[in-house]
């Protein structure tokens, strides 16, 4: 989760760590609280409250139906969006979100939002291309499939659906003073989350300089397909075993029983200070901690012989604690037909990682505020992996207490670049479009194994987005 006041449906592109926006109150809100990445949560859904709540609504006569509907969105300024993502040959998503905001008073207003996505397609399993087929046990145990030589290893029945549900309250309690509370639930078939934020803003000179503090909490429940793996413990391959009996023995000799939990807990300081009227610039600081199951449960690690040929397959281990701290510095400038927003970031944490993000957008109006616009988007970022990343293991080296072939993890460089393009209609209503293009390239040196020359190790990615945005307001 992510404590930020952009639009809740206008979302870009993020590392592989994931973020979701919330919507907070203020100007200066907007850009203090834009920086601290809170709590990434995955999500999925319940059907039957929401098919209940439908029957209920159409046993009733089409005035009742009408005045009921009226009541419902009365006051509300709703946003719905509709997003295509997609990777070459790996992931697709398809996302739905709706979003609302209703004033309670002048100074107090609730926030709400939405959010269901398909996904499909084919994910990385960590695991080095070879010069010959590869054959791998599914995280079930209850098949096997294949990568051809070549490949990158990728497992392609990946497939789920995920639900996430926000619920947030602001107030202005004095002239000086505003708090924000919120709530965080989202389900997908492994996966739980639950989170509560909170925050409040001091402004100072006449709210020319805005002191805000954020803190967030979160528990996850995960609950891996075939039990979590044991870190290090050897992928379980029925060729390998005489019979069906002797392979089961194996597979849930490497499985841990019962759910994994991880808790989480991050803080936010920031300053947002107007230099003029056209400008301002915010400073912000993150610390979050995170404790409990932090393993990838689909994610392995080759062993290669001297040759390159991979013998077996370990699964990742990673430390049970991670603290992660972040700078970030943001400014905002407004021109005769536009507005220009540029930040910096720079994160680091105790696994070794670290990184910097430049990103930048310019909106155009071509004639007023209210008209339409184009806006163009750019991001950097560069990534220094974490200390127990490592593309591959050689068979009879020591095994390390941390490893991880993940290349989310890992040193890489990724590049956005997008266009979007709204306008308001004659109601009052609004439509955007966004249309961005992400490239990632990880980085690493080249094997001298002979087995592995002419392989790519170090693949890289690259994705396309669509996003449909309308507004009621």
């Amino acid at each position: 989760m992510q404590l930020m006041s952009a639009s809740p449906v206008d979302g870009s592109v993020t590392e592989p760590t994931g973020q979701t926006r919330l919507r907070q109150p203020g100007i200066a809100a907007a850009v203090c609280l834009s920086s601290l990445a809170m709590i990434g949560f995955d999500a999925a859904a319940t059907e039957t409250p929401a098919v209940d709540a439908a029957d209920t609504v159409k046993q009733l006569p089409q005035s009742e139906n009408d005045s009921l509907l009226t009541r419902l969105i009365d006051g509300w300024e709703i946003d719905a969006a509709l997003l295509w993502y997609r990777e070459d040959s790996r992931v697709q998503a398809i996302e739905g979100v709706l979003s609302g905001v209703k004033a309670l008073s002048d100074s107090e207003s609730i926030n709400t939002k939405i959010v269901l996505d398909s996904l499909s397609g084919a994910s990385a399993s960590g695991a080095a291309a070879q010069e010959r087929a590869q054959t791998f046990t599914r995280p079930s145990g209850k098949g096997e499939y294949q990568v051809a030589a070549g490949e990158t290893p990728l497992d392609d029945t990946f497939q789920d659906t995920r639900l996430s549900l926000t619920g947030g309250w602001q107030k202005t309690l004095d002239t000086d003073t505003r708090v924000n509370a919120g709530v965080y639930g989202s389900k997908e078939f492994d996966y739980l989350s639950l989170g509560v934020n909170g925050g409040i803003e001091w402004g100072f000179f006449k709210d020319n300089t805005t002191l805000s503090l954020s803190g967030a909490l979160g528990y996850d429940l995960i609950d891996a397909v075939g039990g979590r793996p044991v870190p290090l413990s050897t992928m379980a391959i029925r060729k390998d075993f005489a019979n069906e009996e002797a392979f089961w023995q194996a597979f849930d000799s490497s499985r841990e029983r019962g759910v994994g939990d991880k808790r989480i807990g991050e803080l936010m300081l920031g300053v947002t200070q107007i230099l003029s009227k056209s400008t301002l610039v915010q400073l912000n600081y993150g610390l979050g901690y995170s404790s409990g199951y932090l393993n990838d449960p689909y994610k392995l690690v080759s062993v290669l012989d001297t040759s390159g040929t991979a013998s077996h397959y370990l699964y990742e281990s990673r430390p049970d604690s991670r603290l992660k701290q972040s700078a970030f510095v943001l400014g905002k400038t407004a021109f005769k037909r536009g507005v220009a927003e540029y930040s910096y970031r720079f994160t680091i944490d105790d696994w070794g990682l670290g990184s910097h993000t430049l990103e930048g957008r310019y909106r155009h109006y071509f004639s007023t505020r209210t008209g339409p616009y184009l806006q163009f988007h750019l991001r950097a970022y560069r990534q220094y992996g974490v200390d127990f990343f490592t593309p591959y293991l050689l068979s009879g080296e020591p095994v390390a207490e941390h490893i991880s072939a993940d290349y989310r993890i890992g040193d890489m460089d990724t590049l956005t670049i997008g266009l979007k393009t709204g306008w308001r209609l004659k109601d009052g209503d609004e439509i955007a479009l966004r249309l961005e293009y992400y490239c990632q390239q990880p980085r690493g040196e080249a094997s001298s194994l002979d087995g592995l020359k002419g392989l790519e190790l170090y693949p890289e990615l690259n994705a396309a987005m669509l996003q449909v945005n309308y507004s009621w307001n």
